[in-house]
C-alpha cells in the first residue's frame, strides 16, 4: 500500500548520493584495513557481520540503549490510538509502539523498513505535550519511516561507528601496551588509526548533510499530513526549550543517538556541538513551518 506522505525527490536523491559515496568510502576503508592488517578474510567477515547486525537489529539496539520497551495497547491506549490514526491517514502499516522511561522530552523512529519499524517516545515527551502536539511529533517520526530515511541513516551511521571504535581500540591498545611492540607494529597501528580517523571524519560530514535535510523533509511531510504546521511548531519550540534547560552532562548518553531524535539532545551552551548538529536550527525549522502555514492559510506558528 503506497504511503500518502508526500514524496520528496530531493530527499531521495540525497539518500542515494549519500549511500553511494559511503559505499565507496566503505570499500576503500576495508581495502586499507586489509592492506595494513594483511588478513582480508578477517576484515571482510567482521565488517560484513557488523553491518548485518546493524541492519537487522538496529531497532533492538536503539531501544535497549535508550531504555525503551515495547508497550501494549492496554498500557498506553491514547498513544496507540494516535499512531494508528496517523498510520491510516498516511496509508502505511502501523509501527510497533515503544516508550522510554526518560524525562528528556524526545521521540525517535527506527527499523529497516515500514513493515519492521518502531516509533518510541519518552515519558518526558508524553508528560509535556498536548495531544495535538504529540500528534505532530508522531507524524514527523512516521514520515521518517515512510520515506525510508530511517534505514538509510542507520546503515550510513554504521561506517562512522566502526571507524570510531577502531580509533579508540587502537589508541588504548597502544597507550597501555606500546612498550611490548616493535616498530613495524607501531607503523601498522598508526596507519589503522589514521585511516579510521579519516573515514570517521568523512562519514560524519556526509551523514550530517543528509540528516539535516531529512529533518526538514519530515517536518514538511508531517505538517502537510496533519494540516496543522503551527501545532508542530509549538511542539518543536516546547521540546527544544525544555531540552536546552537540561545540564549538558545529563545529555551525553543520549547525544550518541542525536541523528535519530525529533530534536537533538543539546544543552544551552553554543559550542561546536551546534555547528556540527545532526539537525537544522530551530529557527530554520520554524521558518519552514511558517511558510507552510501561509500556504495552507493557517495562522503562523508561534515562537513562544
Amino acid at each position: 500500500m503506497p504511503s500518502r506522505f508526500r514524496s520528496d525527490r530531493r530527499l531521495t536523491v540525497r539518500m542515494g548520493v549519500t549511500l553511494f559515496l559511503l559505499g565507496l568510502l566503505y570499500v576503500g576503508f576495508v581495502a586499507a584495513l586489509v592492506a595494513l592488517l594483511k588478513s582480508w578474510i578477517l576484515v571482510v567477515v567482521i565488517a560484513a557481520a557488523l553491518l548485518g547486525a546493524q541492519y537487522w537489529f538496529s531497532d533492538r539496539i536503539a531501544l535497549y540503549a535508550m531504555r525503551g520497551r515495547v508497550v501494549e495497547r492496554d498500557e498506553y491506549p491514547e498513544l496507540h490510538g494516535v499512531v494508528d490514526r496517523l498510520s491510516a491517514m498516511a496509508g502505511m502499516p502501523a509501527p510497533v509502539v515503544a516508550v522510554s522511561q526518560m524525562d528528556m522530552p524526545n521521540a525517535f523512529a527506527t527499523g529497516r523498513n515500514p513493515d519492521n519499524a518502531v516509533v518510541c517516545v519518552t515519558t518526558g515527551l508524553l508528560r509535556r505535550l498536548e495531544p495535538a502536539e504529540l500528534e505532530g511529533v508522531l507524524a514527523h517520526e512516521l514520515s521518517h519511516v515512510a520515506h525510508k530515511d530511517v534505514a538509510v541513516i542507520t546503515v550510513a551511521s554504521f561506517l562512522g561507528v566502526i571507524a570510531g571504535l577502531i580509533v579508540r581500540f587502537a589508541f588504548y591498545s597502544q597507550l597501555f601496551g606500546g612498550g611490548r611492540r616493535d616498530q613495524n607494529t607501531l607503523i601498522v597501528f598508526a596507519g589503522v588509526m589514521g585511516v579510521s580517523a579519516a573515514v570517521y571524519a568523512l562519514s560524519f560530514l556526509l551523514i550530517r548533510a543528509l540528516s539535516r535535510y531529512r529533518e526538514l523533509a519530515a517536518d514538511r511531510a508531517a505538517a502537510l499530513l496533519t494540516g496543522r504546521p503551527s501545532v508542530l511548531a509549538a511542539a518543536l519550540t516546547k521540546v527544544s526549550g525544555d531540552i536546552a534547560r537540561i545540564p549538558t552532562r545529563d545529555l551525553r548518553t543520549a547525544q550518541a543517538f542525536n541523528a535519530f531524535y525529533f530534536t537533538p539532545a543539546l544543552g544551552a551552551g553554543p559550542g561546536l556541538g551546534r555547528f556540527f548538529s545532526t539537525h537544522p536550527s530551530l529557527e530554520q525549522r520554524l521558518d519552514q513551518l511558517g511558510r507552510i502555514s501561509a500556504e495552507l492559510g493557517e495562522a503562523a506558528p508561534g515562537r513562544a
